[in-house]
C-alpha cells in the first residue's frame, strides 16, 4: 500500500520545501547548472524579474545583465568566484524582462555533492534593492548639492568644527574672507581666528560652551585674518547633536560686516552732527530771542538811569548808586553781546583787519586783565594777510579765548599767541569742511589741566562751564564760535588732559572783499533841535523810554505801538520830520514800515532801531540803524547825521 511505501515521506518533504521557496516573493531564488543554465525558478524571481517558468529554464542566467555587463564577463566572473571562495556577494544593474532596469542584491553559492565534491550547479539569490538605491542616489545628489552650495558661497565662510573646535571642512567664503586655503585651516583649532586679547579672555571656548549648552551662539566682534588685519564679523555657532544626542560637532557662519559697521557708524555720526547743528540751531534762536527782549529791556534801564541821572539833585550817594546801575547794565549789554555772537545774530562790521596790530594793541589789555602769574608770548609769521572780521568783537573773542586759557591754568603759566596763513583745506573736518581759500589761523595755547574727549566735545555748547559757580556763564566759547561761524570761518579746539589746550580761530583772509559798513556815518554830528518825530515800538517800556530821551532833547514826540498805528497817525499828521521806528515786530515789521512810509513820503527820514542783525532786502539796508541798547547820545548822534 502506498501509506507503507517508505519513499512517500520524503517526496512530501521535497514537496513542502519546494512549496516553501516558491512561496517567497521577496526574493528571487532559482538554481542553475554548472554552466549557469536555469533549472528552477520561483514565484518571486518570477515577480521582479518577469518570466515565467516556462519561459525562463534551459536559458542562461546571464540574460539578466546588462549588454555591457555581459561584454565584460560578469556572469562567469560572478560564477568562478562562487567556486573559488564558495561564495559571490555583489549589487548592480539586472534587467527585466521587459527591459527595464532595476538593482539588485545577488548572492550565489555552489551545489557540491557532498560524497564526490562535484559541481551540481548554484543556488542564486536575487533581491530588488531599486527604492534603496534610488533613496541612495537621491540623498548623494542631494548632500552633492548641498556641499556645492555651501562650497559656491563666498560672502559667508561656512565651515564646521569637531567637538573639540578644530576645523573640519572649510568653503571658499571662509578662504576668501579669513585668508587661509582649506589645507591650512582643516585640523587648526578655530581660536586661530580671535584677536590675542579675545583669545586671553576665553571667548572662544565660552562661544562653543554656549554653543553646545543652549544649542546656539551668536555675537558680533573682530576677528583676525591671515595676513593679520582686523575685521568686524557677525558670527553664529550651532550644535550639531545625533539621534541620541550625542554632541557631534558645530556648525559655523561667518560673515564679514566691517563695511555695514563703518557704514552705521558713519551714519550715526552724520545723525548726532544733524541732531548737534539741529540743537545749536535751535538754542540760537532761542538765545537770539532772550537777547532781543534782554535788549528791550536795557534800552529801558539806560534810558530812564540817564534822564534819572539828569533830573536828580546834587547828591554824591545817589550818583553812586546810578553809576553802579549803570554799570549793572552795561555788564548786561556785554552778556547779550555775547548771546547775538553765538546765536549768530549781533551787527558785524567786517572789515578788513591786521591780526598782529590789533594784538599788539590790546596786549596791554590782555596783560592787565589776565594777572601777573601769566606770561604771554607772541610768534607771528612775517607779512600776514589782513583778515575780515569785526574789530570789536574779534578784540572780544581773543580777549574771551586768553581768559579761558588763563583759568586752565590756576597756579599761573605761558599763554602763546601765534598766527600764520593756511589753507581751508588742511582743516580736515569731512563732515564740516571749511570752504577753499586762504585763511590766517590764530592759535592760543595754554599749558594748564587740558579736556578729556567728552568735555572737548560739548566745550562750546551755550551755557556748558567747567567753572564753578558765579565764575562764568559758558558762553565765552561759543561766542566765539558764532563770531568765527558768521565771518565764514571756523573755531577749532583741541586738547589732551595734563598737557594743555589749543583754540585755533580761523579767518578768511579779506582780499578784495568789500567791507559790509552800515550806512551810520561815525563822525560826530550837531544836534538838531524841535524835530516832530514820530517813534513806533511794540514794547511799552522802550517805547516810553525812547519818548522821553527824545523830549529831553527837546524834540515834539508822537507813539505808536505798532505798523498800523504808525500809519493812522502819519495818515493824520504829515508833517512829521522823523520816523524812529523798532525792526522786530509782529504782523508788520520795521522794514515793511518804512517801505509803505517812503511810499507815500519819498524823501521822510527813517531809522531803524534794532537789537541784533536782521536779513535786510531792498533800500532797507541802507536805512541808518540805532543799535539797541542805546543811550541818549546814541540817539543824538543818529538823529543829527540822518537830518544833516
Amino acid at each position: 500500500m502506498l501509506e507503507n511505501d517508505p519513499k512517500t515521506p520524503r517526496i512530501n518533504e521535497e514537496q513542502r520545501f519546494r512549496l516553501l521557496i516558491d512561496a517567497v516573493v521577496d526574493y528571487a531564488i532559482y538554481m542553475t547548472d554548472p554552466s549557469g543554465i536555469i533549472t528552477s525558478w520561483n514565484s518571486g524571481a518570477r515577480r521582479f524579474k518577469g518570466y515565467e517558468e516556462s519561459e525562463i529554464l534551459g536559458q542562461h542566467f546571464s540574460r539578466f545583465y546588462t549588454e555591457q555587463d555581459r561584454a565584460d564577463g560578469l556572469p562567469q566572473r560572478a560564477l568562478d568566484t562562487a567556486v573559488r571562495e564558495g561564495r559571490f556577494e555583489g549589487e548592480g544593474w539586472r534587467v527585466r524582462k521587459d527591459g527595464t532596469l532595476f538593482w539588485s542584491h545577488v548572492v550565489i553559492d555552489p551545489i557540491i555533492d557532498s560524497q564526490s565534491g562535484t559541481l551540481l550547479g548554484f543556488a542564486k539569490i536575487t533581491r530588488d534593492l531599486t527604492d534603496r538605491k534610488m533613496a541612495e542616489e537621491t540623498l548623494k545628489q542631494s548632500e552633492q548639492q548641498f556641499r556645492l552650495l555651501v562650497q559656491s558661497v563666498t560672502d559667508y565662510a561656512i565651515y564646521m568644527l569637531d567637538p573639540d573646535g578644530r576645523v573640519t571642512n572649510w568653503n571658499q567664503g571662509a578662504q576668501r574672507i579669513k585668508g587661509y586655503l582649506p589645507a591650512q585651516a582643516i585640523g587648526q583649532h578655530f581660536s586661530m581666528f580671535y584677536t590675542p586679547e579675545d583669545r586671553e579672555a576665553g571667548e572662544p571656548q565660552r562661544a562653543l560652551s554656549v554653543a553646545a549648552t543652549v544649542g546656539r551662539f551668536e555675537k558680533r566682534g573682530w576677528r583676525v585674518r591671515k595676513d593679520g588685519t582686523r575685521f568686524m564679523a557677525h558670527v553664529v555657532i550651532d550644535a550639531i547633536r545625533s539621534d541620541t544626542g550625542t554632541l557631534l560637532g558645530f556648525a559655523k557662519i561667518t560673515r564679514d560686516i566691517t563695511d555695514a559697521t563703518k557704514a552705521q557708524e558713519a551714519l550715526e555720526q552724520a545723525r548726532e552732527a544733524l541732531f548737534q547743528s539741529q540743537k545749536l540751531q535751535a538754542i540760537g534762536q532761542l538765545t537770539g530771542g532772550i537777547a532781543h527782549d534782554f535788549n528791550n529791556l536795557l534800552t529801558v534801564i539806560l534810558g530812564n538811569l540817564e534822564i534819572v541821572r539828569k533830573r536828580m539833585p546834587n547828591e554824591p550817594k545817589l550818583a553812586q548808586l546810578l553809576d553802579n546801575a549803570t554799570q549793572g547794565a552795561l555788564r548786561g549789554v556785554s552778556l547779550t553781546q555775547r548771546m547775538l555772537a553765538f546765536a549768530r545774530r549781533q551787527k558785524l562790521t567786517s572789515e578788513p583787519v591786521e591780526l598782529v596790530a590789533l594784538v599788539q594793541g590790546i596786549s596791554g589789555l590782555l596783560q592787565s586783565s589776565l594777572g601777573p602769574s601769566i606770561h604771554i608770548q607772541a610768534q607771528f609769521a612775517e607779512a600776514l594777510s589782513p583778515v575780515l572780521a569785526d574789530v570789536n568783537q574779534l578784540e572780544l573773542a581773543i580777549l574771551n579765548l586768553a581768559t579761558n586759557a588763563r583759568d586752565a591754568m590756576p597756579q599761573g603759566g605761558r599763554i602763546l599767541i601765534q598766527a600764520q596763513e593756511r589753507l581751508g583745506e588742511e582743516v580736515g573736518a569731512p563732515d564740516r569742511p571749511l570752504a577753499p581759500g586762504r585763511y590766517v589761523c590764530l592759535a592760543i595755547t595754554d599749558e594748564g589741566e587740558g579736556m578729556d574727549e567728552a568735555t572737548l566735545a560739548l566745550a562750546v555748547d551755550p551755557f556748558f562751564t567747567t567753572k564753578g559757580v558765579g565764575k562764568g556763564t559758558g558762553l565765552g566759547l561759543s561766542m566765539v564760535h558764532g563770531l568765527a561761524e558768521q565771518l565764514g570761518g571756523r573755531l577749532l579746539l583741541k586738547s589732551e588732559k595734563g598737557v594743555g589746550t589749543t583754540a585755533e580761530l580761523w579767518l578768511p583772509v579779506a582780499g578784495d572783499a568789500v567791507a559790509d559798513k552800515p550806512p551810520i556815518i561815525e563822525t560826530a554830528a550837531p544836534p538838531v533841535n524841535g524835530l516832530k518825530v514820530l517813534v513806533v515800538d511794540d514794547d511799552s517800556l522802550v517805547l516810553t523810554s525812547t519818548r522821553l530821551l527824545i523830549e529831553d532833547l527837546g524834540h515834539q514826540v508822537l507813539c505808536a505801538s505798532s505798523g498800523a498805528q504808525a500809519l493812522e497817525l502819519y495818515e493824520r499828521n504829515q508833517d512829521f520830520d522823523l520816523v524812529i521806528t523798532d525792526m522786530a515786530m509782529p504782523q508788520m515789521d520795521g522794514a515793511q514800515l518804512a517801505k509803505l512810509l517812503r511810499d507815500r513820503q519819498p524823501t521822510l527820514p527813517i531809522i531803524l532801531a534794532t537789537g541784533y542783525a536782521e536779513r535786510l532786502e531792498g533800500f532797507a539796508t541802507q536805512l541808518p540803524r540805532l543799535i539797541k541798547p542805546f543811550k541818549q547820545i546814541d540817539l543824538v548822534q543818529v538823529i543829527g547825521q540822518t537830518m544833516k
